[in-house]
């Protein structure tokens, strides 16, 4: 496998996103591989964290993993081992092909929600330009919905010749709505003469920060369905109770309706982020773990079970308001 590092300024952390597509019927083999390889990770030094995103659909059919360490020469020192060598070697007959990878050393590691990189391969001598092309499809994605950041990240000298973009969205949707925009197509048409080629990893979660299972949030996550009905079992009777509680008292108190709001959404975020979610995540573990959830049975089960607990929160408020 092929690293491909970036740099950018602002610390020393080091971030590797390891994209790989799994052969059919060998999904289970490559979980326990995949978590094998984590474990040994986990046992260098400066290792902070790594997490496992499935394929957003059947058809893209590619893994992407995530590992963090504290300094880019401890991450150099993981790549580069005996250890690592041999896990690859052993997973070889899992994999279609050679899995890619890129290395991001200083600035925010790539791990909010929904998040894209992309590396490119600059033509010699057109760098200059590239960095004004790309300072353009910056512009251009601020104009988009949910759009959460940029960092440009140039390459390593004496380590490879790619440069990374890592971007950010708040929702998967708000993420593919750009990536298939006529002005992104445009834009990268106009591009053509500065880049030879680019590649496009995604990885994320439109709730990632309310589904963290395990040790450094390194287990896989549970597809996005079940991390959306689980958020509205949690946020509808939030909110119920706040407009039936906290509302009429600002309203009291002479608080504008923005301010109100406001104020209302700062409570029901921090209620679902420090009490209701957690809560939900240990009792729907069955069914939210994709460890745990292996049939269809248990998927089917767990669902009803939400849709039952919808129901029972529409009759209490039904009764009650």
């Amino acid at each position: 496998m092929g690293a491909r590092a970036s740099r950018s300024p602002g610390g020393d952390s080091a971030t590797v996103v390891i994209s790989q597509r799994v052969r059919a019927g060998r999904v289970d083999d490559y979980k326990r591989w995949q978590e094998k390889t984590n474990q040994v990770a986990r046992s260098f030094e400066g290792f902070e964290s790594d997490e496992l995103y499935p394929p957003a659909s059947d058809e893209e059919n590619e893994w992407v993993e995530v590992f963090r360490f504290s300094h880019i020469h401890q991450l150099t020192a993981w790549l580069g081992s005996d250890a690592r060598q041999r896990l690859l070697d052993e997973g070889n007959a899992l994999l279609e092909g050679p899995p890619t990878q890129e290395v991001l050393t200083g600035g925010a590691p790539a791990q909010d929600a929904v998040t894209a990189v992309v590396s490119h391969e600059v033509r010699p001598g057109r760098e200059q330009d590239f960095a004004r092309w790309q300072d353009k499809m910056l512009k251009a994605q601020e104009k988009f919905p949910g759009f959460m950041g940029s960092e440009l990240f140039k390459p390593v000298r004496g380590l490879q010749d790619r440069w990374v973009v890592v971007f950010r969205f708040d929702t998967r949707a708000h993420l593919e709505e750009w990536l298939a925009s006529d002005l992104r197509r445009k834009l990268l048409d106009e591009g053509r003469d500065c880049f030879v080629s680019y590649d496009v990893r995604k990885i994320g979660s439109s709730f990632g920060g309310w589904f963290r299972f395990g040790a450094g949030a390194a287990r896989e996550m549970p597809p996005n369905w079940k991390q959306a009905m689980s958020v509205l079992l949690a946020l509808y009777p939030t909110v119920m109770v706040l407009n039936l509680t906290l509302g009429p008292a600002l309203v009291r108190f002479g608080v504008a309706g923005y301010l109100g709001l406001f104020i209302s959404n700062i409570c029901s975020v921090a209620i679902l982020t420090w009490i209701l979610m957690p809560l939900v995540n240990r009792g729907l573990a069955f069914w939210l773990l994709p460890e745990r959830a292996r049939s269809a049975r248990v998927h089917v089960a767990g669902a009803a079970l939400v849709a039952v607990f919808y129901g029972v929160l529409l009759l209490i408020f039904a009764l009650t308001t």
